[in-house]
């Protein structure tokens, strides 16, 4: 990690309310893990990277439930009352269904997760006072979305038609209901397009396509997140250049993406919030944590494979151009 990295991740505990006790010579720490995503993400990877860096170490002083990655929504219920009866520190809990699961389990373990909009979706009492057991970041997913719209109009020169994708569960018709208005603002149609499964999401790619739109804005969502593969190769195919909510995805071959940097909130605030807790502070004490860096990276070779031509004002802007 570079030196920055490393600073933030211990200015970011640092800033954290002292914890109830102390990191224990010779202990064994247990963390959990209750996600329907494998452990091979890179953000997980970067969350055992921060914690390492804050003297958590995996295969030494913490041991990680490999079990509980990779779970069906059957299984989290289940899964949680295990790590619940095995007494685990700490459970790390994936946006969505599996933090709501853990959460009705009652586990007596503090749940750490990230969600687009931790008091909106009921998560979390309020940012700076969680209550209950559960903490984590909160990605300003709502407000993200509208300036991932604004950029793919800067982006796409001359686009008239914008699709949305949206989860069916977690899109709210107000956010929905802003994206059409603000389109409008600016002479763009918005046309919005929900999908409730990964089955639904190329037939509603293509309906966008066949009602004229010439760019997807995909929102925030995990099951979008999960089906990413599905939306990179249906748009290329279809043509449509797309934006997404994280950066890293233009590595991956997407048209362009905007937001905070998925591994970068695990490497540093996730990890910080989690040794908070590991050290025995109480998640209600600690208030859920929000990015404080945006990247705007484009894939120019996905740009030209599509035909649009990025105005130079925004590759000079851009964090990461992918060429």
């Amino acid at each position: 990690m570079k030196r920055r990295g490393i600073l933030a991740a211990l200015a970011a505990v640092a800033s954290l309310p002292s914890p109830a006790g102390a990191q224990q010579p010779g202990r064994i720490y247990r963390f959990g893990f209750v996600t329907p995503q494998p452990r091979t993400q890179p953000h997980y990877a970067a969350l055992f990277e921060g914690l390492a860096r804050l003297g958590f170490i995996a295969g030494k002083n913490l041991q990680i439930d490999e079990r509980g990655f990779n779970l069906t929504p059957e299984q989290y219920g289940p899964h949680t009352r295990e790590l619940d009866a095995a007494k685990v520190d700490l459970i790390y809990a994936g946006t969505g269904a599996p933090v709501r699961a853990v959460q009705k389990a009652n586990t007596a373990a503090p749940i750490l997760t990230i969600a687009d909009d931790m008091v909106g979706e009921g998560l979390v009492q309020s940012m700076a006072r969680p209550g209950g057991n559960t903490t984590g970041v909160s990605l300003l997913g709502a407000e993200l979305d509208g300036k991932r719209q604004e950029l793919l109009i800067e982006l796409v020169p001359g686009i008239r038609k914008v699709a949305v994708l949206a989860d069916t569960l977690v899109a709210s018709p107000k956010v929905l209901q802003t994206l059409e208005a603000s389109g409008q603002a600016q002479g763009i149609a918005v046309t919005i397009h929900k999908v409730g499964s990964a089955a639904e999401i190329a037939p509603a790619l293509e309906a966008a396509k066949a009602a004229g739109a010439q760019g997807v804005n995909v929102l925030a969502s995990v099951l979008l997140f999960i089906n990413r593969r599905i939306i990179f190769e249906r748009t290329a195919a279809l043509g449509l250049p797309a934006i997404y909510q994280w950066p890293e995805y233009v590595e991956q071959g997407a048209f362009a993406g905007y937001g905070p940097r998925l591994d970068q909130i695990h490497r540093e605030q996730m990890a910080a919030l989690a040794a908070a807790m590991l050290n025995g502070a109480k998640p209600a004490d600690l208030p859920v944590r929000q990015p404080t860096t945006f990247q705007l990276a484009i894939n120019l070779k996905t740009a030209r494979a599509l035909g649009v031509s990025v105005p130079r004002p925004l590759l000079i802007r851009a964090d990461d151009v992918v060429e």
